[in-house]
């Protein structure tokens, strides 16, 4: 594809398999709270915000305000679970190690905090594969995704051009955000909604062993 300078992943639902259990913490705590939710709602709603997102598309949609520390539980029993449950997505070790073969670096770029993504990725035992410092996070810029900012921000700080960056990510408003950004985009199908990810305008992996071919590095 061309001078392909970097390579940025998502990190939920790309590399760590973590939306179920996020979500299904979410509805439990909304249902808790009086706003009956299922995992199937929480994801349809809710996947892809930030966690202050959450609260406001929540209280402004139902007019119900949530326990003030609503937040903080959530987050709290997300961590227990996902040690408890917590694994890497199928092939992203080996697409990571493929990718890094190629000479081709690697980052992460996600809605969640950083101490979160650090978390999981640890989890996962990806931490080994990518350094804390290529671990970027939607808090650190103005604006999270559908906005351009986090991606270019990391392509930034790695040293990239937009136009030599590809995205993988999961969601259309992740997609979005990369496209924003000028970058290629490719949408990871295999839990998400195939067409909305085309809609929001990425190329579609059905598996993540799909990709080095695609970029041209199988050679």
């Amino acid at each position: 594809m061309g001078d392909l300078q970097l390579v940025i992943f998502d990190s939920d639902g790309v590399l760590v398999d973590s939306e179920v259990i996020s979500n299904r913490v979410l509805a439990r705590l909304l249902t808790a709270a009086g706003l009956p939710m299922t995992l199937a709602e929480t994801r349809r709603d809710y996947q892809g915000l930030l966690l202050d997102e959450v609260v406001t598309v929540t209280q402004d949609r139902f007019g119900h305000h949530l326990p003030a520390d609503f937040l903080e539980r959530f987050q709290a029993e997300r961590a227990e679970e996902f040690r408890r449950e917590l694994k890497p997505v199928q092939g992203a070790a080996e697409l990571v190690q493929r990718v890094q073969a190629a000479g081709v670096p690697v980052c992460v770029a996600s809605q969640g905090k950083l101490a979160k993504t650090r978390l999981t990725l640890g989890l996962a035992g990806l931490d080994r594969l990518i350094p804390s410092d290529a671990v970027f996070s939607a808090y650190s810029v103005p604006r999270g995704k559908p906005h351009p900012d986090l991606f270019l921000y990391a392509a930034e700080q790695m040293g990239a051009d937009p136009a030599g960056c590809v995205v993988v990510e999961d969601t259309p408003l992740g997609v979005t955000a990369a496209v924003a950004a000028g970058m290629r985009v490719f949408g990871f199908s295999a839990d998400s909604d195939e067409a909305a990810l085309r809609r929001a305008g990425a190329e579609i992996l059905h598996s993540l062993d799909q990709l080095p071919a695609l970029l041209g590095l199988d050679g």
